[in-house]
Parts: C-alpha cells; structure tokens; sequence
C-alpha cells in the first residue's frame, strides 16, 4: 500500500502529517490494499507455522473490508484457520443475539462466511454479571498476552476522536475495561438502536495501551463526515481528548482514507502549503477562495502580496499578476449563478451552467428518502416547475423506519375511527388496530416492526412526500414511489444493492427520459442510504449508456447535497439563487412531512429542525458569495454536474 511519491514530499508531509496517511480514491479501493496487507500476513505466518493475531472492529467502516476478505476465502482460497481474533468492544449489557450485538455484526459479515475456528474468535461479553466485569477484563487482557500480543489491529474512528469505545479522557495506558459512552457516540448509534434513549450507555473496550502494544496499525476512515477528525487525529496536537492522537506515538501505525474522508488534510485542502503543485483551473479556483477567507477580501482586492505571504507565490510566477488570476475566477464564479436551472429560453447560454435548449426540459428529480428533494433543493424544485418544465420526482425508498411509533398508531386508530363512522368493516379494522397496538406495545427496544407497522410507517411518508409535491406545484401522478428493496429491512443495516434495485431505476429513466436528472450527492448522510441510491442511479446511467440510448446523450446530471453540507465554493458548477419568497414556499414544503417535523426520529447530531438547517446552509452559501464580491442574495442553493 501506499501514494506518497518522492522523499521530498513524504518530509514535507510530514511537517503536518505527524501519522502516515494514504488516500485512495474510494473506500472499495482502499478495502482491497487492506485486506491484501491481511492476506499477506496470515500467508507468511501459515508458511512459518505461525498464528496471525488480528484485533477487529465494528460499525460501518470495516464491513467493505470484511467482504473483500470473505471473497478472498471463498475465490483465492485464503484460509483463516491459523487465525486468532480479539474485537475492539461490546456494548454493555448486550445479547449476543440482539440486532445491534458486535457479536451478530462479526458473524453476519465474516465469521459465518469463512472458516475461521469458533474457537479462536474473542468478543467482549456484553451478558455477564456486573460483578464480574473487571475478572472478564482482566481475562481479555491475558488472553491477547497469552496468545503473544496483536500482530495487527483494524480500527474506525468515532466523531469525538475515539477509537474501540476509548471516549474523550480516555488515558495513554488504559487496558480492557468498562466504559460510559460519550453522549455524542450515544446520538451516532441511536439510528441502529431506534432511539437514543434504547442505546446502552455503557460498553466493554480495550484500552488506548492495548491497543498501542498491537505489531502494527491500521486506521480507517470513509466519507466527509470524518474528515475534521482525520485532520485533528493525524495534524494536531496529541491529547487524551482526542484518543486518537495517541496512534502519533505508535511506530507502525497508518491512516488509511477514501477521497472524501481526507478532504480537510493540508495537503488535500490547500496543497499549495506543502510544496509545489499543478496549478490546475479547479485548485486555483480553491486556492482564491481560501486565500479571501484568509485575508477577508473579496476576489477582486487580493493583491500580488497576499498571494505571497500565504504561500501562493508559485501561483503568481505561473499565472500572475493577481489581477489576471482574480479575474479568471471571479468571472468563473459568476457564471455559476443562473436563476434559471433548467436553462433560460432564447438565450445566450454560452457562459451558463445549463443549456438553453429543449425548452420546457423533462427532469426527473431523485430523492433517498421522502423529504430529501424538498429539504435539500425545494427552491430549485419550485423555480423549475414555475419556469414550465415538466419535473417528476422518484422517492427510492420508503423511509418507513424513520417514523415514530406514536405516529403509527395515531393513523391506525383514524382508520378504525374513520371506518366506524362509515359502518365499513367495523371487526376487521378493530382488529387491525389491536394488532398494531400489540405489535408496538409489546416489541423490544431496537426490534423490528411488525410488516402492518412497516407498511403504515411507509404510507405515512408517501401522503407527506405527495403534500410536499403539490406544495411545490406538481401533482401526485408525477410523483413516483420506488421502494427499493434494498431498504426494506425495517432496519438501519440494509440488504446490498441489487440487480432489481438498479433495474427500477433503469425503468423509470427509459420511461421518462429526462434531459435534466438532479440526485442526491450528499455522502455523508449518516445512515448511508444516499450513497447506495447514488450507486443505483451510476450503474443504472451506465447500463443507460451501453445500450446506446440516444435521449441520454442530452442529459445533465445536476448533484445536490442534504442537510448534512454543502458543495464547497470550488466545487460549486450551479448556483441557483433563492428569493425570500422562494425561501419561504420551500419551507412550507418541508412542513409538510410532519413526521419529520420537531424532532425527527434520526436527527444525527444536529439539534435543529431540517428546514433551519436547510436554510441556514442556503443563507451561509449566498453569504459566501457575497463576501467574494458577487451578488448578494437572500440564499443560494448549490450543485455539482456529474460527467459520465
């Protein structure tokens, strides 16, 4: 493994990289140079007569790396029976057999697939008696000792710079012990645990010195959600509150990240501060929006100095003087703003991010879940319906599991009420009622719904998604429910991406054939269902294309981003400006997923309402174009156009 090119880099990297970090261009690539590193070792130590000691983790981090190994057994023949494996932690107390039991997670994606013996795999126990927490610990601990210590230990990295459930305070030399979870670990893991209030508040980990005793260490990290952390654990200072930064001291330890997950590295961010680089029309585009932050000052002020007292002289030397640079990218800035996204009739669009031509446009708007297009690009969903388009909108899954029970039995007892009072089938929605009532009542916390509560959950969002619709001017009939089985669990884990779901996508673009598609960009949607909905609509784009469909030579494909970020201004390829009239509608559009509303069931670790968070990421980002200098404007909201 490994991207670093000359000895000249690596040691200016090192002037802020102080852990040695590889990037790779997504987590699947990333996962496949970890499980060879894994493979390799196992191999030598089975051609030695050797174990090979792994410490492993949970969560969604290692499950691609776990696929990679598991395939590796059954294709390659890579033999796990000289293996002995210790896992990171437990929540405490915990069933094994319970949805969110670390045990269940190691079995169902690898323990179960390879032929591993039972024997040799260690988790901590979430089911003994308190009393004897501290002997089970005490056990652990000589277990890994007894075995001779980890040859390699797999970790992922929490929000508050935690590693195993090591919370922030968590010392240099701390062994395997019980620990109280961090309230903001607590808000990460309600959406597995339906709530926060059902997840543990304990758990069972090894300490920061176990860990450090491992042979070797990888880190591993995905998404843009992790990147502030990445950027503390492998830049800052070493600190017990952030554990992480203790891997700093570790003399084999490595950072492995996706694109995405590295985005707030010195080098990834501003790589002008490292050494040299391609001044590309993208990093220059970066490095002048950086660069009037730095200075406060809007594009069109920066100076020939301040270039070269933050480190940007190279870029004057090759594009300079300052004027010529400010001007290339104020001009390109500016072309991003267009109030008219699907394309202004009859006029010149030579400068403008869409094209002038079809007029009115088909534009199929995709949605995860069924209040992503009104939360996350309601203004523009408004503008082009008010423009003449023809804007249908595909919901890809039904966002039953994000519904509170209370709701659910609400629209249950108006059923009954309501066939009363009609004299329709009294029994048998009496009954229906009473089923629901039991199946709430009496289920478990975390357990999954009952398939009448899935399916009443899942109408509820579908009649707010069609209120949300004609809020925004389109009638039900364009609103189309995909349901992609993917999602239907009923549960936070999800089945893989299947030829069914891509199919359905497929389907529905034939049927459409839309010249504009906007899609969800927003990959750090914690739950991880805009990715995979993103990966349906590529592939099913992909499978478009080879089959050689003509319509799909005049698409756009526009990406928005959710409640979670925004594009940054570099990124930005269309900007399309909201008025407070605008802004307003858009709201009223989100109000009507009252399920949604007050407190959603997964808020993730934001405390406000989606509409605020949408308006205030739409008002920050017209902010930001204020600053540079261009218009100003009540909000903006953003995209990015995927080439395929």
């Amino acid at each position: 493994m490994g991207n670093y090119k000359t000895a000249s880099e690596m040691d200016k990297l090192k002037r802020f990289e102080k852990i040695p970090t590889e990037i790779y261009k997504d987590s699947g690539e990333a996962c496949r140079a970890v499980a060879q590193e894994i493979a390799s070792l196992i191999r030598i130590k089975q051609t030695k007569g050797e174990i090979a000691v792994l410490g492993l983790a949970t969560g969604s981090t290692p499950t691609r790396l776990y696929g990679e190994l598991v395939r590796m057994h059954k294709e390659e023949g890579l033999s796990f029976r000289n293996v002995v494996t210790f896992n990171l932690d437990e929540y405490y107390p915990m069933n094994p057999d319970a949805l969110q039991s670390y045990v269940r997670f190691m079995n169902e994606y690898l323990f179960d697939h390879i032929d591993i013996d039972k024997h040799n795999i260690h988790i901590p126990d979430g089911t003994i008696d308190i009393k004897d927490v501290s002997r089970f610990c005490f056990e652990y601990e000589r277990k890994i000792a007894e075995v001779g210590g980890l040859d390699l230990q797999i970790l992922g990295i929490g929000r508050t710079g935690h590693i195993g459930f090591n919370e922030p305070g968590s010392p240099k030399d701390s062994v395997t012990r019980m620990i109280t979870l961090d309230h903001l670990t607590r808000v990460d893991a309600a959406s597995d645990f339906f709530g926060e209030e059902n997840v543990p508040r304990t758990a069972i980990t090894m300490g920061v010195g176990t860990i450090l005793k491992s042979r070797r260490i990888i880190l591993m990290a995905w998404g843009e959600g992790k990147a502030k952390i990445i950027k503390t654990t492998v830049e800052g200072q070493i600190t017990d509150s952030v554990p992480a930064t203790f891997l700093q001291t570790h003399h084999n330890a490595t950072i492995v990240l996706d694109e995405a997950a590295s985005a707030e590295l010195t080098r990834t961010k501003t790589p002008w501060l490292v050494g040299t680089c391609d001044w590309t029309s993208r990093l220059i585009r970066r490095g002048v929006v950086w660069l009037c932050q730095q200075v406060d000052k809007p594009i069109l002020k920066l100076t020939d100095k301040d270039y070269a007292e933050h480190g940007m002289s190279d870029l004057i030397t090759q594009h300079g003087p300052a004027y010529n640079i400010n001007i290339q990218v104020f001009n390109e800035l500016q072309h991003t703003i267009t109030g008219w996204p699907g394309g202004k009739p009859n006029a010149d669009d030579s400068s403008r991010p869409e094209r002038a031509k079809p007029f009115p446009k088909r534009v199929v708007i995709f949605s995860p879940h069924p209040d992503d297009d009104v939360i996350s690009m309601g203004g523009t969903f408004i503008r082009l319906v008010d423009q003449g388009h023809d804007v249908h909108v595909a919901y890809q899954t039904s966002g039953n599991i994000a519904v509170f029970d209370d709701d659910a039995l609400r629209f249950a007892d108006f059923v009954r009420e309501y066939c009363s009072a009609l004299g329709i089938a009294k029994e048998e929605t009496a009954n229906l009622y009473q089923k629901v009532l039991s199946s709430i009542v009496n289920k478990a916390p975390g357990q999954v719904d009952s398939h009448e509560v899935q399916l009443i959950k899942g109408l509820i969002r579908r009649g707010e998604a069609k209120a949300g619709c004609r809020a925004s001017g389109i009638s039900d009939a364009k609103a189309h429910f995909l349901d992609m089985p993917f999602y239907e669990t009923g549960r936070v884990k999800k089945k893989p991406l299947s030829e069914e779901d891509i199919q359905i996508i497929v389907n529905l673009l034939q049927e459409i054939k839309p010249h504009q598609i906007y899609a969800a960009g927003d990959l750090s949607d914690p739950h991880g269902t805009h990715r995979v909905c993103l990966s349906a609509i590529f592939q099913a784009l992909e499978r478009i294309k080879a089959e050689g469909a003509k319509w799909l030579k005049d698409c756009y494909v526009w990406l928005y981003r959710g409640a979670w970020q925004e594009w940054d201004i570099d990124q930005i390829e269309m900007a399309v400006p909201i008025s407070p009239q605008e802004l307003l509608r858009k709201r009223r559009a989100i109000f009507k997923h009252q399920s949604q509303k007050d407190r959603p069931l997964f808020p993730g670790s934001d405390a406000r309402e989606f509409w605020q968070r949408a308006e205030d990421r739409n008002k920050a980002t017209a902010k930001m174009y204020d600053k540079l200098g261009l218009a100003e404007y009540e909000a903006i909201e953003a995209f990015v156009r995927y080439k395929f």
